[in-house]
C-alpha cells in the first residue's frame, strides 16, 4: 500500500512538470507568434488632404483572377488618435470610419512625355 501511494504521489509530480513544461511551451509560442504579426503591421501616417486606397476584404460572387481588392480613390478627413481613418470619396459628401490598416496611400501614375506610343502596321 505504502509503494503504490508513493508511485501515485510520484505520477502526480511528473504530471505537474508536464503540465509546466506544456505551459512554458505555449508561452513561448504565444510570444514567438506576437513578434512575427507584429513585424508584418505596416506602419503608415495620413494627413487629412491626402489620397488613399481602401482594401475590399468582402467576399465577391464573381470575383476575379486580375481584378484588384484596393478600391479607391478616397480622401482623408481626419486620423484619430489609435489609428482609425475618416475617410470621404471624391464625389461624395458623406464620409466614414475605418481601421488605418485597412489603408494605404495612393500615388498617382506620373506620365513620362518623352515617351512615345508607335501602331503596328499589318505587314
Amino acid at each position: 500500500m505504502v509503494q503504490a501511494g508513493e508511485k501515485r504521489l510520484l505520477q502526480l509530480h511528473e504530471l505537474e512538470e508536464f503540465r509546466y513544461h506544456a505551459y512554458e511551451n505555449a508561452k513561448m509560442y504565444k510570444e514567438r507568434m506576437k513578434r512575427i504579426h507584429n513585424k508584418r503591421i505596416q506602419p503608415r501616417e495620413f494627413v487629412p488632404g491626402q489620397l488613399v486606397l481602401l482594401y475590399n476584404s468582402r467576399p465577391k460572387i464573381f470575383g476575379g483572377k486580375l481584378k484588384s481588392k484596393w478600391s479607391g480613390q478616397f480622401e482623408v478627413v481626419r486620423v484619430t488618435a489609435l489609428g482609425a481613418v475618416e475617410l470621404k470619396p471624391l464625389n461624395a459628401e458623406w464620409t466614414f470610419l475605418v481601421n488605418g490598416q485597412r489603408v494605404k496611400h495612393y500615388f498617382e501614375e506620373v506620365i513620362n512625355p518623352e515617351k512615345t506610343s508607335e501602331d503596328l502596321k499589318e505587314a
